[in-house]
């Protein structure tokens, strides 16, 4: 009876159960990556060789039926589509052109289902299987001849921001070091869902580049709010991800132009909101270097929007105690305004005065190389207007009592471009700057400052001997002054110690030769 009972329920076909065995098998490699992209674009080849190197999931047919199977087009509270059983759709080489736009929407719709990461062994096949189909979807769009139509656009953004746009779990963001070493200095929180992450980043950065997509069209679908949600991402803790939003933001500056406004302006806010509020932020590198592409691009006259941007964005920019993280960047981008309209130098230098570092020797060492830059771009009349403040602030330099920060400022000097700008303005220069060098050349323990110290006052010399001469005159006056001041404020206080031994267990106080007497406690 049981026999006959066991005969009667239905069994799972061959094929299927080889599909399951072959799948788990290929999901245990599924943790590869691709190493952090540099370039524009990740290459065509290397996104397949990692399709090619894990071992083929299932006998594919060419059952066109199979195009819908599985797919259950209502939506689950969390945003994620249901598949009543998720299994790999055909190859594009495996339908017909008049069939392929169609497989091509399934298989996005598949693509939209997010798996959990966080436990390594769940869901192996399902995961080796999407992977799979993002791979398959990356080289569709990179050999697409074909104008996307709507239906096209919208699936693609539904499924990117299906799998992009998510809560970021930061790491905890304090400033106190932990057991003698700063978080900033910890390695960064890597996304362990990048195996798939990476895939959809390529595909949408290869569809926003791709001749193929009406910017008019699309712009109804990659509207302000994606972008806004796009600049969140930002603030990820896992540079590869940065790399790749950085790439794609940029992209779509260039090919939304209706958006460029409404972009700066958004930009503009995630920085306020850094200088003023939080000081910290993931992605200001990343945004800095979109930012100088952008500069790099505007028209001449400069707006004045632009200007505004320099002064109330980039120069502030200098302010946050994170400089280090992402000066390079600011740096190329103030560099690109003086370039683009030398008028500017003196904005930008009196700004950075306004900044400059006190007791933050490194940020000060940092602050003289970019000052270095932008004398190299600057004209002898925007020179002439900021000299004075500029090498008041470059004397302090030169007496900093850390070495890096002496011998950085005297480095300018190396410099034949600034050494031309003072050339002619030596007369103003060389007074306010002659005291701090003659100190170094004298008692400075550090042999290289005191080195670089004797080629400075060379150049001096030989440029204006007499004018050399007359500061040191008055150098060493004003040295004999201080110690006559010096030798009387000893005196002084000789006087009253001999004052104060006279009446040594007197309750009177003793001051300059006269006593005052304490009213008695009592």
């Amino acid at each position: 009876m049981l026999k006959q009972i066991l005969s009667k329920l239905p069994r799972k076909s061959s094929s299927s159960s080889s599909k399951g065995g072959s799948s788990e098998h290929g999901g245990a490699s599924n943790g590869r990556t691709h190493g952090g992209v540099k370039s524009n674009d990740l290459a065509t080849k290397s996104v397949n060789s990692a399709l090619v190197s894990q071992p083929h999931h299932g006998n594919i047919n060419n059952n066109r039926a199979q195009l819908s199977i599985g797919v259950n087009e209502n939506q689950n509270p969390n945003g994620n589509l249901n598949f009543t059983s998720y299994e790999a759709l055909p190859s594009f080489r495996d339908v017909p052109n008049s069939e392929k736009q169609a497989l091509f929407i399934n298989k996005l719709k598949m693509c939209s289902v997010v798996f959990d990461f966080a436990d390594v062994t769940k869901n192996l096949k399902e995961k080796e299987i999407k992977r799979q189909t993002l791979v398959e979807l990356v080289d569709y769009v990179t050999s697409a001849d074909v104008k996307f139509s709507e239906s096209v656009i919208q699936q693609v953004v539904r499924m990117v921001s299906t799998n992009i746009f998510r809560t970021l779990s930061p790491q905890p963001r304090d400033n106190k070091p932990v057991d003698g070493v700063e978080l900033e200095e910890e390695e960064p929180s890597m996304d362990p869902a990048w195996p798939h992450l990476q895939i959809v980043y390529e595909l949408f950065l290869r569809f926003v580049a791709s001749p193929e997509l009406d910017a008019k069209l699309a712009k109804r679908f990659i509207d302000q709010s994606f972008v806004l949600r796009l600049l969140d991402l930002f603030d990820s803790e896992d540079p590869r991800e940065r790399e790749y939003l950085k790439m794609t933001l940029h992209r779509i500056y260039g090919k939304f132009m209706a958006h460029r406004p409404f972009l700066r302006k958004a930009i503009n806010n995630i920085f306020f909101n850094f200088i003023f509020e939080t000081e910290k932020y993931n992605g200001i590198a990343e945004i800095l270097e979109i930012l100088g592409s952008i500069i790099n691009g505007f028209a001449l006259p400069l707006k004045e929007e632009h200007k505004l941007f320099l002064v109330r964005v980039l120069i502030p920019l200098h302010k946050p105690k994170c400089l280090a993280m992402y000066h390079q960047q600011l740096c190329y981008c103030i560099t690109q305004f003086v370039e683009k309209d030398c008028k500017l130098a003196d904005t930008i230098i009196r700004g950075l005065l306004k900044y400059w570092p006190i007791t933050n020797s490194s940020k000060e060492v940092m602050f003289l190389s970019e000052l270095e830059e932008v004398l190299e771009a600057t004209q002898p009349p925007e020179f002439q207007r900021c000299m004075m403040p500029l090498f008041r602030r470059i004397t302090n330099c030169l007496s900093s009592p850390h070495f890096q920060v002496a011998e950085r400022a005297l480095f300018l000097w190396n410099n034949d471009h600034v050494v031309n700008l003072i050339k002619p303005n030596c007369k103003v220069i060389l007074p306010i700057i002659f005291p701090a060098l003659e100190k170094n050349a004298r008692s400075h323990w550090n042999k290289a400052v005191h080195s670089l110290t004797l080629n400075v006052q060379k150049i001096f010399n030989d440029l204006d001997h007499d004018l050399y001469k007359e500061c040191l005159q008055k150098f060493e006056e004003i040295e004999l002054k201080k110690d006559e001041i010096k030798e009387g404020r000893e005196a002084t206080w000789r006087h009253l110690e001999e004052l104060a031994g006279k009446r040594p267990a007197s309750s009177e106080a003793i001051l300059n030769g006269k006593t005052f007497t304490r009213n008695s406690a009592s």
